[in-house]
Protein backbone atom coordinates (compact mmCIF):
# COMPACT_ATOMS: atom_id res chain seq x y z
CA UNK A 1 0.00 0.00 0.00
CA UNK A 2 1.15 3.50 -1.19
CA UNK A 3 -0.90 6.46 -0.70
CA UNK A 4 0.02 10.33 -1.92
CA UNK A 5 -2.55 12.19 0.52
CA UNK A 6 -2.84 16.41 0.06
CA UNK A 7 -6.20 16.90 1.74
CA UNK A 8 -4.31 19.17 3.62
CA UNK A 9 -2.70 21.29 1.24
CA UNK A 10 -6.31 22.57 -0.05
CA UNK A 11 -7.23 23.40 2.97
CA UNK A 12 -4.65 26.08 3.33
CA UNK A 13 -5.86 29.84 2.26
CA UNK A 14 -4.71 30.95 -1.17
CA UNK A 15 -1.70 33.38 -0.03
CA UNK A 16 -0.11 30.09 1.06
CA UNK A 17 -1.16 27.11 -0.51
CA UNK A 18 -2.27 26.11 -3.69
CA UNK A 19 -5.84 25.03 -4.87
CA UNK A 20 -7.06 22.04 -6.20
CA UNK A 21 -7.63 23.26 -9.71
CA UNK A 22 -4.05 25.39 -9.54
CA UNK A 23 -2.28 21.66 -8.71
CA UNK A 24 -4.27 19.80 -11.71
CA UNK A 25 -3.80 22.67 -14.35
CA UNK A 26 -0.62 21.24 -15.01
CA UNK A 27 -1.56 17.87 -15.67
CA UNK A 28 -1.38 18.91 -19.80
CA UNK A 29 2.39 19.50 -18.90
CA UNK A 30 3.52 15.67 -17.94
CA UNK A 31 3.44 14.68 -21.99
CA UNK A 32 6.25 17.14 -22.66
CA UNK A 33 8.14 16.83 -19.89
CA UNK A 34 8.33 13.10 -20.31
CA UNK A 35 9.67 14.06 -23.67
CA UNK A 36 12.17 16.30 -22.77
CA UNK A 37 13.41 13.90 -19.91
CA UNK A 38 13.59 10.91 -22.24
CA UNK A 39 15.96 13.27 -24.51
CA UNK A 40 17.92 13.89 -21.61
CA UNK A 41 18.77 9.79 -22.15
CA UNK A 42 19.14 9.84 -18.00
CA UNK A 43 19.76 6.30 -16.97
CA UNK A 44 17.89 6.18 -13.69
CA UNK A 45 14.76 5.03 -14.19
CA UNK A 46 16.23 2.36 -16.86
CA UNK A 47 19.13 0.75 -14.64
CA UNK A 48 16.72 -0.85 -12.53
CA UNK A 49 15.61 -3.06 -15.30
CA UNK A 50 19.41 -4.69 -15.90
CA UNK A 51 19.01 -8.02 -14.63
CA UNK A 52 22.71 -8.97 -15.77
CA UNK A 53 23.78 -6.25 -12.75
CA UNK A 54 21.45 -8.57 -10.67
CA UNK A 55 23.09 -11.49 -11.09
CA UNK A 56 26.61 -10.76 -10.84
CA UNK A 57 25.56 -9.01 -7.40
CA UNK A 58 24.20 -12.09 -6.41
CA UNK A 59 26.94 -14.25 -7.98
CA UNK A 60 29.38 -12.59 -6.10
CA UNK A 61 27.49 -12.19 -2.86
CA UNK A 62 27.06 -16.43 -3.08
CA UNK A 63 30.77 -16.22 -3.44
CA UNK A 64 31.84 -14.60 -0.42
CA UNK A 65 29.05 -15.58 2.21
CA UNK A 66 30.58 -16.41 5.63
CA UNK A 67 34.45 -15.27 4.57
CA UNK A 68 33.73 -11.66 6.45
CA UNK A 69 32.68 -10.15 10.07
CA UNK A 70 32.98 -6.58 8.65
CA UNK A 71 31.87 -4.59 5.28
CA UNK A 72 33.39 -1.22 5.16
CA UNK A 73 31.90 1.32 2.35
CA UNK A 74 34.19 3.76 1.47
CA UNK A 75 32.77 7.12 -0.57
CA UNK A 76 31.14 9.99 -0.06
CA UNK A 77 27.55 12.11 -0.93
CA UNK A 78 26.02 9.90 -3.01
CA UNK A 79 28.59 7.21 -3.19
CA UNK A 80 27.05 6.26 0.51
CA UNK A 81 23.86 7.99 1.19
CA UNK A 82 21.77 5.28 -0.26
CA UNK A 83 23.74 2.74 1.43
CA UNK A 84 23.40 4.48 4.65
CA UNK A 85 19.55 4.63 4.16
CA UNK A 86 19.21 1.16 2.94
CA UNK A 87 20.92 -0.24 5.84
CA UNK A 88 18.94 1.85 8.51
CA UNK A 89 15.70 1.47 6.98
CA UNK A 90 15.95 -2.20 6.17
CA UNK A 91 18.43 -3.63 9.13
CA UNK A 92 18.01 -4.15 12.98
CA UNK A 93 18.44 -0.37 14.13
CA UNK A 94 21.50 -2.07 16.67
CA UNK A 95 22.52 -4.69 14.52
CA UNK A 96 25.99 -3.47 14.29
CA UNK A 97 25.57 -3.33 17.95
CA UNK A 98 25.98 -7.51 18.04
CA UNK A 99 29.31 -9.49 17.57
CA UNK A 100 28.79 -11.67 13.98
CA UNK A 101 27.81 -14.69 16.00
CA UNK A 102 25.29 -13.10 17.78
CA UNK A 103 23.44 -10.80 14.79
CA UNK A 104 20.71 -11.56 12.16
CA UNK A 105 17.24 -11.04 14.11
CA UNK A 106 14.44 -12.42 12.39
CA UNK A 107 13.32 -9.21 12.94
CA UNK A 108 13.20 -6.02 14.33
CA UNK A 109 11.26 -7.17 17.35
CA UNK A 110 12.40 -10.34 17.87
CA UNK A 111 14.46 -10.94 21.24
CA UNK A 112 16.04 -14.56 19.79
CA UNK A 113 18.95 -14.38 17.66
CA UNK A 114 17.87 -16.14 13.55
CA UNK A 115 21.61 -16.96 13.79
CA UNK A 116 20.89 -19.94 16.61
CA UNK A 117 21.73 -23.07 14.44
CA UNK A 118 23.30 -21.38 11.30
CA UNK A 119 26.16 -22.23 9.61
CA UNK A 120 28.82 -19.53 9.15
CA UNK A 121 27.88 -19.10 5.86
CA UNK A 122 24.30 -18.05 6.51
CA UNK A 123 25.37 -15.07 9.06
CA UNK A 124 25.25 -11.41 7.88
CA UNK A 125 28.85 -9.10 8.64
CA UNK A 126 28.61 -5.68 9.93
CA UNK A 127 28.80 -2.91 7.64
CA UNK A 128 30.27 0.34 7.87
CA UNK A 129 29.78 3.34 5.69
CA UNK A 130 32.78 5.62 6.15
CA UNK A 131 31.34 8.94 4.23
CA UNK A 132 33.99 11.43 5.92
CA UNK A 133 37.67 11.92 6.11
CA UNK A 134 37.19 13.12 9.79
CA UNK A 135 40.63 11.20 11.98
CA UNK A 136 39.28 10.21 14.51
CA UNK A 137 35.92 8.58 12.09
CA UNK A 138 38.90 7.09 10.29
CA UNK A 139 41.22 5.61 13.58
CA UNK A 140 38.32 4.23 15.51
CA UNK A 141 37.56 2.18 12.91
CA UNK A 142 41.13 1.15 12.62
CA UNK A 143 41.29 0.33 16.29
CA UNK A 144 37.89 -2.42 15.54
CA UNK A 145 38.71 -4.15 12.43
CA UNK A 146 40.27 -7.40 12.03
CA UNK A 147 41.47 -6.80 8.42
CA UNK A 148 41.62 -10.39 7.72
CA UNK A 149 37.70 -10.85 8.08
CA UNK A 150 37.33 -7.67 6.42
CA UNK A 151 36.36 -6.29 2.91
CA UNK A 152 36.26 -2.79 1.40
CA UNK A 153 33.98 -1.70 -0.98
CA UNK A 154 35.37 1.33 -2.48
CA UNK A 155 32.88 3.38 -4.31
CA UNK A 156 33.11 6.85 -6.25
CA UNK A 157 31.58 7.63 -9.14
CA UNK A 158 34.42 9.26 -11.40
CA UNK A 159 36.97 7.29 -9.82
CA UNK A 160 38.91 10.49 -8.48
CA UNK A 161 37.09 11.51 -5.61
CA UNK A 162 39.93 12.81 -3.75
CA UNK A 163 38.18 12.13 -0.44
CA UNK A 164 37.81 8.34 -1.38
CA UNK A 165 41.09 7.43 -2.47
CA UNK A 166 42.68 9.28 0.53
CA UNK A 167 40.78 6.87 2.82
CA UNK A 168 41.55 3.78 -0.32
CA UNK A 169 45.04 3.98 0.02
CA UNK A 170 45.09 4.35 4.10
CA UNK A 171 42.74 1.28 4.41
CA UNK A 172 45.32 -0.55 1.66
CA UNK A 173 48.19 0.24 3.55
CA UNK A 174 46.33 -1.42 6.50
CA UNK A 175 45.85 -4.57 4.00
CA UNK A 176 49.20 -4.45 2.77
CA UNK A 177 51.38 -4.21 5.91
CA UNK A 178 49.23 -7.49 6.97
CA UNK A 179 50.02 -9.20 3.55
CA UNK A 180 46.57 -9.22 2.66
CA UNK A 181 45.51 -10.06 -0.88
CA UNK A 182 44.04 -6.95 -2.54
CA UNK A 183 41.93 -9.05 -5.11
CA UNK A 184 40.42 -10.47 -2.17
CA UNK A 185 39.83 -8.09 0.80
CA UNK A 186 38.85 -5.36 -1.99
CA UNK A 187 35.98 -4.34 -4.73
CA UNK A 188 35.74 -1.45 -6.44
CA UNK A 189 32.30 0.34 -7.85
CA UNK A 190 33.25 2.96 -10.17
CA UNK A 191 32.95 4.51 -13.96
CA UNK A 192 32.67 1.47 -16.37
CA UNK A 193 35.93 3.23 -18.82
CA UNK A 194 37.87 6.24 -16.67
CA UNK A 195 39.15 7.11 -13.73
CA UNK A 196 42.01 5.89 -11.40
CA UNK A 197 40.34 2.97 -9.51
CA UNK A 198 39.34 1.83 -13.45
CA UNK A 199 42.91 1.45 -13.75
CA UNK A 200 44.22 0.06 -10.55
CA UNK A 201 41.68 -2.36 -10.61
CA UNK A 202 43.07 -3.63 -14.03
CA UNK A 203 46.77 -3.69 -12.73
CA UNK A 204 45.62 -5.71 -10.19
CA UNK A 205 42.42 -7.82 -11.13
CA UNK A 206 40.41 -6.23 -8.07
CA UNK A 207 36.74 -7.06 -8.82
CA UNK A 208 34.99 -3.75 -10.11
CA UNK A 209 31.27 -3.00 -10.97
CA UNK A 210 30.44 -0.47 -13.03
CA UNK A 211 28.17 3.03 -12.41
CA UNK A 212 26.18 3.24 -15.40
CA UNK A 213 27.90 6.66 -17.14
CA UNK A 214 24.13 7.70 -17.68
CA UNK A 215 23.10 7.75 -13.67
CA UNK A 216 24.55 10.24 -11.53
CA UNK A 217 26.14 9.58 -8.09
CA UNK A 218 23.13 10.92 -5.78
CA UNK A 219 20.83 8.55 -8.41
CA UNK A 220 22.96 5.36 -7.89
CA UNK A 221 21.56 3.97 -5.03
CA UNK A 222 19.65 1.38 -7.23
CA UNK A 223 22.88 0.40 -9.08
CA UNK A 224 25.92 -1.44 -7.91
CA UNK A 225 26.59 1.60 -5.80
CA UNK A 226 23.67 0.48 -3.02
CA UNK A 227 22.56 -2.82 -4.09
CA UNK A 228 25.75 -4.81 -3.98
CA UNK A 229 26.40 -3.68 -0.03
CA UNK A 230 22.65 -4.32 0.82
CA UNK A 231 22.87 -7.65 -0.97
CA UNK A 232 26.16 -8.52 1.03
CA UNK A 233 24.13 -8.04 4.39
CA UNK A 234 21.13 -9.60 3.67
CA UNK A 235 18.67 -7.07 2.00
CA UNK A 236 16.30 -8.82 -1.00
CA UNK A 237 17.43 -6.34 -3.83
CA UNK A 238 15.42 -8.23 -6.33
CA UNK A 239 12.37 -6.70 -4.24
CA UNK A 240 14.03 -3.50 -3.78
CA UNK A 241 14.20 -3.33 -7.43
CA UNK A 242 10.75 -4.76 -7.66
CA UNK A 243 9.49 -1.94 -5.97
CA UNK A 244 11.34 0.95 -8.05
CA UNK A 245 9.53 -0.55 -11.10
CA UNK A 246 6.26 0.13 -9.66
CA UNK A 247 7.06 3.42 -9.18
CA UNK A 248 9.17 3.99 -12.52
CA UNK A 249 5.55 2.81 -14.86
CA UNK A 250 3.92 5.35 -12.79
CA UNK A 251 6.31 8.00 -13.22
CA UNK A 252 6.74 7.13 -16.76
CA UNK A 253 2.61 7.41 -16.82
CA UNK A 254 0.91 10.79 -18.48
CA UNK A 255 -1.94 9.98 -16.52
CA UNK A 256 -2.00 13.17 -13.90
CA UNK A 257 -3.91 10.91 -11.30
CA UNK A 258 -1.37 8.32 -11.33
CA UNK A 259 1.76 10.28 -11.40
CA UNK A 260 2.97 10.94 -8.05
CA UNK A 261 6.08 12.06 -8.79
CA UNK A 262 5.24 14.73 -11.17
CA UNK A 263 2.19 16.07 -8.68
CA UNK A 264 4.91 16.28 -5.81
CA UNK A 265 7.11 18.01 -8.18
CA UNK A 266 4.07 20.59 -9.39
CA UNK A 267 2.91 21.01 -5.80
CA UNK A 268 6.84 22.12 -4.83
CA UNK A 269 6.84 24.36 -7.76
CA UNK A 270 3.05 25.80 -7.45
CA UNK A 271 4.34 26.42 -3.53
CA UNK A 272 7.75 28.24 -4.87
CA UNK A 273 6.05 30.74 -6.08
CA UNK A 274 4.23 31.47 -3.12
CA UNK A 275 7.27 31.68 -1.49
CA UNK A 276 7.62 28.32 0.06
CA UNK A 277 11.59 27.20 -0.86
CA UNK A 278 11.85 25.42 1.87
CA UNK A 279 11.34 21.86 1.64
CA UNK A 280 10.68 19.73 5.33
CA UNK A 281 10.80 15.85 5.06
CA UNK A 282 9.37 14.24 8.38
CA UNK A 283 8.83 10.99 8.44
CA UNK A 284 7.59 9.42 11.53
CA UNK A 285 9.94 6.87 11.74
CA UNK A 286 13.25 6.27 13.11
CA UNK A 287 14.04 3.77 10.41
CA UNK A 288 13.57 6.57 7.48
CA UNK A 289 15.41 9.55 8.80
CA UNK A 290 18.35 8.52 6.63
CA UNK A 291 16.07 8.40 3.87
CA UNK A 292 15.49 11.91 4.75
CA UNK A 293 19.32 12.85 4.16
CA UNK A 294 19.39 10.77 1.05
CA UNK A 295 16.79 13.41 -0.16
CA UNK A 296 18.56 16.35 0.90
CA UNK A 297 21.30 15.99 -0.98
CA UNK A 298 19.02 15.06 -3.97
CA UNK A 299 17.16 18.20 -3.97
CA UNK A 300 19.96 20.60 -3.07
CA UNK A 301 22.37 19.28 -5.84
CA UNK A 302 20.05 18.97 -8.45
CA UNK A 303 17.88 22.34 -7.97
CA UNK A 304 19.70 24.59 -6.34
CA UNK A 305 21.09 26.05 -10.37
CA UNK A 306 22.30 29.52 -10.92
CA UNK A 307 21.35 29.52 -14.49
CA UNK A 308 18.70 28.07 -16.38
CA UNK A 309 19.23 26.41 -19.68
CA UNK A 310 18.26 29.36 -21.61
CA UNK A 311 21.75 30.76 -20.25
CA UNK A 312 20.04 33.08 -17.83
CA UNK A 313 21.02 33.64 -14.45
CA UNK A 314 17.91 32.85 -12.27
CA UNK A 315 19.44 31.46 -8.70
CA UNK A 316 17.17 28.98 -8.22
CA UNK A 317 16.96 26.33 -5.51
CA UNK A 318 14.79 25.00 -2.63
CA UNK A 319 16.82 24.34 0.29
CA UNK A 320 16.07 20.66 2.20
CA UNK A 321 15.52 19.95 6.01
CA UNK A 322 14.92 16.50 7.49
CA UNK A 323 13.01 16.20 10.73
CA UNK A 324 12.42 13.55 12.36
CA UNK A 325 8.88 12.52 14.56
CA UNK A 326 8.30 13.07 16.85
CA UNK A 327 11.37 13.82 17.91
CA UNK A 328 11.65 17.49 16.05
CA UNK A 329 8.29 18.27 17.18
CA UNK A 330 10.37 19.19 20.39
CA UNK A 331 13.41 20.57 18.90
CA UNK A 332 12.20 22.34 15.80
CA UNK A 333 8.30 22.40 15.23
CA UNK A 334 8.24 25.89 17.27
CA UNK A 335 10.39 27.40 13.99
CA UNK A 336 7.59 25.61 12.24
CA UNK A 337 4.27 27.02 13.71
CA UNK A 338 5.37 30.10 14.58
CA UNK A 339 8.38 31.27 12.53
CA UNK A 340 8.82 32.94 8.64
CA UNK A 341 5.54 30.81 6.33
CA UNK A 342 8.42 30.39 4.00
CA UNK A 343 8.24 26.12 4.19
CA UNK A 344 6.46 23.34 2.59
CA UNK A 345 5.92 19.99 4.80
CA UNK A 346 6.23 16.27 3.40
CA UNK A 347 5.50 13.87 6.15
CA UNK A 348 5.67 9.99 5.71
CA UNK A 349 3.57 7.97 7.78
CA UNK A 350 4.44 4.00 8.34
CA UNK A 351 0.79 2.62 9.13
CA UNK A 352 2.60 -1.11 10.53
CA UNK A 353 5.55 -0.69 12.48
CA UNK A 354 5.23 -4.47 13.52
CA UNK A 355 4.85 -5.52 16.93
CA UNK A 356 2.31 -3.59 18.36
CA UNK A 357 4.02 -2.40 22.21
CA UNK A 358 1.30 -1.44 24.74
CA UNK A 359 2.37 1.68 26.94
CA UNK A 360 1.61 0.00 30.57
CA UNK A 361 -1.29 1.82 32.48
CA UNK A 362 -0.46 4.43 35.20
CA UNK A 363 -3.36 6.61 36.82
CA UNK A 364 -1.30 9.43 36.10
CA UNK A 365 -1.36 9.00 32.64
CA UNK A 366 -5.68 8.00 32.12
CA UNK A 367 -5.37 9.47 28.42
CA UNK A 368 -2.88 6.65 27.41
CA UNK A 369 -4.67 3.77 28.42
CA UNK A 370 -5.17 1.13 26.16
CA UNK A 371 -3.03 2.91 24.08
CA UNK A 372 0.22 1.72 22.39
CA UNK A 373 3.40 2.82 20.87
CA UNK A 374 2.51 2.79 16.93
CA UNK A 375 -1.34 4.42 17.94
CA UNK A 376 0.93 7.46 19.90
CA UNK A 377 3.04 7.60 17.31
CA UNK A 378 0.36 7.99 14.71
CA UNK A 379 -1.81 10.61 16.88
CA UNK A 380 1.26 13.01 17.38
CA UNK A 381 1.75 12.89 13.48
CA UNK A 382 -1.85 13.38 12.60
CA UNK A 383 -2.00 16.77 15.72
CA UNK A 384 1.36 18.22 14.23
CA UNK A 385 -0.16 18.33 10.63
CA UNK A 386 -3.76 19.50 11.79
CA UNK A 387 -1.59 22.41 13.79
CA UNK A 388 0.54 23.10 10.72
CA UNK A 389 -2.77 22.99 8.51
CA UNK A 390 -4.81 25.82 11.08
CA UNK A 391 -1.54 27.91 11.16
CA UNK A 392 -1.40 27.83 7.07
CA UNK A 393 1.87 25.72 7.10
CA UNK A 394 1.72 23.61 3.38
CA UNK A 395 1.62 19.88 3.87
CA UNK A 396 1.47 16.42 2.60
CA UNK A 397 1.35 13.02 3.43
CA UNK A 398 2.86 9.91 2.07
CA UNK A 399 1.48 6.06 3.62
CA UNK A 400 2.96 3.46 3.52
CA UNK A 401 2.19 0.00 4.96
CA UNK A 402 5.42 -0.98 5.99
CA UNK A 403 9.28 -0.70 5.93
CA UNK A 404 10.35 -2.81 3.62
CA UNK A 405 12.68 -3.50 0.41
CA UNK A 406 9.16 -2.93 -1.74
CA UNK A 407 8.03 0.10 -0.60
CA UNK A 408 11.71 1.65 -0.08
CA UNK A 409 12.28 0.88 -3.59
CA UNK A 410 9.44 2.64 -4.45
CA UNK A 411 10.40 6.09 -2.27
CA UNK A 412 13.55 6.29 -3.98
CA UNK A 413 11.62 6.25 -7.59
CA UNK A 414 9.18 8.19 -6.25
CA UNK A 415 11.71 11.20 -5.24
CA UNK A 416 14.15 10.83 -8.21
CA UNK A 417 11.25 10.76 -10.73
CA UNK A 418 10.07 14.29 -8.91
CA UNK A 419 13.40 15.68 -9.22
CA UNK A 420 13.49 14.76 -12.93
CA UNK A 421 10.15 16.77 -13.19
CA UNK A 422 11.26 19.57 -11.07
CA UNK A 423 14.26 20.42 -13.14
CA UNK A 424 11.44 20.70 -16.08
CA UNK A 425 9.64 23.27 -14.27
CA UNK A 426 11.94 25.33 -13.57
CA UNK A 427 14.00 25.02 -16.88
CA UNK A 428 16.66 23.55 -15.61
CA UNK A 429 19.23 20.69 -15.62
CA UNK A 430 19.08 18.55 -12.58
CA UNK A 431 21.38 16.32 -13.41
CA UNK A 432 24.85 18.24 -13.35
CA UNK A 433 25.74 20.29 -10.08
CA UNK A 434 28.82 22.73 -11.57
CA UNK A 435 28.83 24.56 -8.30
CA UNK A 436 30.63 21.87 -6.23
CA UNK A 437 33.78 22.13 -8.68
CA UNK A 438 34.69 25.27 -7.45
CA UNK A 439 35.92 24.35 -4.02
CA UNK A 440 37.18 20.85 -5.41
CA UNK A 441 39.67 23.24 -7.38
CA UNK A 442 40.77 25.60 -4.54
CA UNK A 443 41.19 22.96 -2.47
CA UNK A 444 43.45 21.36 -4.58
CA UNK A 445 45.10 24.46 -5.00
CA UNK A 446 45.82 25.03 -1.46
CA UNK A 447 47.21 21.64 -0.93
CA UNK A 448 49.58 22.73 -4.24
CA UNK A 449 48.14 20.97 -6.84
CA UNK A 450 47.70 23.13 -10.30
CA UNK A 451 44.23 23.61 -10.74
CA UNK A 452 44.83 22.54 -14.64
CA UNK A 453 45.27 18.87 -13.16
CA UNK A 454 41.45 19.59 -11.64
CA UNK A 455 38.84 16.76 -12.60
CA UNK A 456 36.88 17.50 -15.48
CA UNK A 457 32.77 18.49 -14.63
CA UNK A 458 31.43 15.32 -16.39
CA UNK A 459 33.61 13.26 -13.98
CA UNK A 460 33.57 15.09 -10.63
CA UNK A 461 29.96 13.83 -9.94
CA UNK A 462 30.33 12.10 -6.45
Amino acid sequence: MFKLNTQHLFQISSEHGISKKEFESKANLIKPYLQKIHAQKQGFYSVIDDKNVVKSINDFAKNLKGQFDDIVVLGIGGSALGTICLQQSLKNLFENCHSCESRNLKSSNSKIPASAGMTEKEKNPNLHIIDNIDPELISELDQILDYKKTLFIVVTKSGSTPETLAQYFYFRQKCDNQKLNPKKHFVFITDPKLGLLRKIANEEKIPIFDVPENVGGRFSVLTAVGLLPAKLIGINIEKLLKGAQKMRDLFLSENFAKNLSFQIATIQYLLSKKQKTITVMMPYAQKLIKFSDWYRQLLAESIGKAQDNNGKTINVGLTPINSLGVTDQHSQSQLYMEGPNDKFFIFIKVLNHGQKIPIPYAPELEYLKNVDFQKLLHTEMQGAMQALTKNNRPNILIEINKIEEENLGELFMLFEGSIAFLGEFFNINAFDQPGVELSKILTKKLLGQKSSNRLSLRYSLL
